[in-house]
């Protein structure tokens, strides 16, 4: 007859093993975490938004077209500077430097452009509301590619002129140089400034046009860039699935204690949301300037060039009805958010991008993380940021996590 003691022992071993297995597959995430969790996965970004100013956005002719624009070096006063010259591949379309070096240097840091057409606007301030708006800039730039938009016409009709053909139709006849010189702008100076007003309004328009065409098919080109997966990704997923093996083999106990903290203590994800890792808005978050920089005003000033320019969604060389181009019509103009307010960065690819900040100004990221430890004060404007009072080991949790965001 078995022993009252044997049936209590068995019982508890069944007690026991019921216990393990419930600890081996408990959720580790509350409800709102598995939420975050979901919204920041890869998994979870929708298909690329149109682009109404841009008939070709998604036109694969385009996009060859601009690739080979893209890391042309003729595109540039020198022969030397590129798109790509500071908009590296292997860097995920950075440079590695504090400011970009073109044809003199650029007191900007180069941003990445992996998922950039994703966003509503764009550059650190936000001065354009359209890739294509925005590629033109650098060209023109005395210190970026430093020409002239007469002489890149001129370059097209040269070396692109079927593709361009193919794409978006006849160039203008260029052959009268004394019409179309080789050599004119409305943002140059000396003789090209004087050609340019020396030529009549048709002929600007048509050199404006075949101008932003270049723009079009570099942001078509840009459109392609998206991101990959990263280990992150995979420990989503895994969540998700409530896969505890699959958790312990893709992250660490600090990568994971850094995750935890990105959504909590952090309050990273209060800016640095969805499957970019950005909400695409601009902050005041009292980052100091380079030395020798006036301070940047941000968002104010960037305002300001994107209502003047004639190349925005209701300009006359958009493809866009003036009904599409709501985010310009509403924009948000005044309020002292605005000063000092700069773009939410991805944080895609964060660890193999530094250095950080609109003028570069963390070389690595626990500077980043210390100046969001610490505060500051806002030089300009309204500081959006309270002390997150982290410590070292918090840090280098985050620091850690942080490492998990870079595309396998």
């Amino acid at each position: 007859m078995p022993r009252p003691h044997l049936f209590l022992s068995l019982g508890l071993l069944l007690a026991l093993a019921v216990a393990l297995a419930w600890w081996n597959h408990r959720p580790l995430w509350s409800d709102s975490d598995l939420a975050l969790l979901a919204s920041l996965s890869l998994d979870s970004l929708p298909p690329l938004p149109a682009d109404p100013s841009n008939a070709v956005a998604d036109d694969p002719a385009a996009a060859a077209l601009g690739a080979a624009i893209f890391f042309d070096t003729r595109f540039s006063s020198n022969g030397a500077v590129a798109c790509a010259t500071c908009h590296q591949p292997d860097r995920f379309f950075t440079d590695g430097r504090p400011f970009g070096q073109g044809v003199g240097e650029i007191p900007l840091n180069s941003m990445s452009l992996v998922g950039a057409a994703y966003s509503t606007f764009f550059t650190w301030d936000g001065k354009n509301d359209s890739q294509w708006s925005q590629a033109l800039i650098p060209l023109e730039n005395p210190l970026e590619h430093g020409g002239d938009r007469s002489a890149y016409v001129h370059l097209l009709a040269e070396h692109y002129r079927e593709p361009y053909t193919a794409v978006f139709g006849p160039l203008p006849d260029l052959a009268d140089t004394a019409r179309f010189p080789l050599h004119a702008s409305p943002k140059g100076s000396g003789a090209a400034l004087d050609a340019w007003y020396g030529m009549s309004d048709a002929d600007r328009t048509a050199v404006n046009r075949a101008f932003a065409n270049i723009g079009k098919a570099l942001a078509a080109y840009q459109r392609t860039l998206l991101p990959a997966p990263a280990r992150f990704d995979a420990y989503a997923a895994a969540v998700e699935q409530n896969d505890r093996a699959a958790q312990r083999a893709l992250f660490n106990p600090d990568e994971e204690a850094g995750l935890r903290l990105f959504l909590g203590k952090g309050k990273c994800i209060d800016c640095h949301n969805g499957p970019r890792f950005t909400n695409d808005d601009f902050h005041n978050t009292a980052v100091p300037g380079a030395p020798g920089l006036p301070i940047s005003l941000g968002r104010s000033e960037g305002l300001r060039r994107l209502q003047a320019d004639p190349f925005n969604c209701a300009g006359v060389y958009s493809d866009a009805d003036p009904t599409d181009c709501a985010a310009l019509r509403f924009l948000k103009t005044s309020g002292d958010t605005l000063e000092g307010a700069h773009k939410t960065p991805t944080l895609r690819n964060v660890a193999a991008t530094a250095p950080y900040m609109h003028t570069g100004q963390f070389p690595d990221l626990r500077s980043v993380l210390e100046h969001y430890s610490d505060g500051g004060l806002a030089l300009v404007g309204h500081n959006e940021l309270e002390p997150l009072d982290l410590t070292a080991t918090e840090m280098e949790q985050l620091e850690a996590f942080l490492h998990t965001l870079t595309q396998e």
